[in-house]
C-alpha cells in the first residue's frame, strides 16, 4: 500500500561521502582557470547550501556577472575538475553508508532517493566514484536553486511523478549532517534524520530540533530499525 511506502531522502556530503577538499579544489581552480582570480573559500559556507546559491554568493563578491553563461561556464570547469581531483583519494564513504544503504535497499517498503545540494552532474559524478550510484535512481539537484528548502519540494514533485501517485511528506524522511537538511525535511512534512559526520558536532545539530540524532550509522541493524520506525 502507499500509505506503508516511505521514502528516505538523503543528503550526500557530510552524510555519505567526504571528498576531503576536492569538491573546493575544484572550485578554485575553475574559478581560476575560467574568471582568473585565486579566491578563498574559507570565507564561503558551504555546507548545507546548494551549488547555485554558492555560485551566487562568490559571484557577488567577486564581482563576476551572475548570468547563465558565466555560470555555466563555471559549472562546466567545476565539473570537469572534479573528477580529477576525486581520483586522488582525497576523499572516503562515511562510517557504516554501504552497508546500510545496501540494507535498506533490500526492503521492500522502502524507496531511497536524494535531497542534495549539488549539481545534479556533480552528485552522479561523486556517487559513482565511491560506488553508491547503483542504490539511487532519481533525485532533487541544486543546479537552479539557492534554496535548500525549494529542492526538497522539487523532490516531493519528481517522486509522485516517477512513483506514479502523490508522494505525502509524512511518508518521507530526509537524512542530512546540517540544520539545512533538517529545516528543508519540515519544509515539505518530512521526518528529519540528523547525522554528525559533517561539519557540526551533536550538539550544533540538536537545537534544530530533529526527529533523530545520530553521531554515525556505525549500528546498521539499529539505524534501520530507528528509520522503519518512522514509517
Amino acid at each position: 500500500m502507499q500509505d506503508e511506502h516511505t521514502i528516505i531522502f538523503f543528503d550526500i556530503d557530510g552524510t555519505l561521502l567526504s571528498t576531503g577538499g576536492a569538491g573546493q579544489i575544484a572550485i578554485s581552480d575553475a574559478l581560476r582557470d575560467e574568471f582568473g582570480v585565486d579566491f578563498p573559500l574559507n570565507g564561503v559556507l558551504t555546507a548545507g547550501r546548494t551549488d547555485r546559491g554558492i555560485t551566487d554568493e562568490i559571484f557577488g563578491k567577486l564581482g563576476i556577472e551572475n548570468s547563465d553563461s558565466s555560470r555555466e561556464r563555471f559549472r562546466n570547469s567545476y565539473l570537469s575538475r572534479l573528477s580529477f581531483h576525486l581520483a586522488t583519494d582525497l576523499g572516503y564513504l562515511l562510517p557504516a553508508v554501504e552497508s546500510l544503504l545496501k540494507c535498506l535497499s533490500e526492503l521492500e517498503s522502502v524507496t531511497l532517493s536524494l535531497i542534495t545540494g549539488n549539481y545534479e552532474e556533480a552528485a552522479w559524478i561523486k556517487l559513482r566514484h565511491f560506488g553508491l550510484d547503483h542504490h539511487f535512481s532519481f533525485g532533487s539537484f541544486g543546479d537552479h536553486e539557492a534554496d535548500r528548502n525549494n529542492v526538497a519540494r522539487e523532490a516531493i514533485v519528481k517522486a509522485s511523478s516517477i512513483l506514479g501517485y502523490d508522494v505525502p511528506g509524512h511518508n518521507t524522511v530526509v537524512i542530512g549532517d546540517t540544520g539545512a537538511d533538517i529545516q528543508c525535511a519540515r519544509a515539505i512534512g518530512a521526518r528529519a534524520v540528523a547525522v554528525a559526520t559533517g561539519s557540526y558536532a551533536s550538539h550544533e545539530l540538536a537545537p534544530h530540533e530533529p526527529d533523530i540524532l545520530l553521531d554515525n550509522f556505525s549500528n546498521v541493524a539499529g539505524v534501520t530499525r530507528l528509520l522503519l520506525a518512522l514509517e
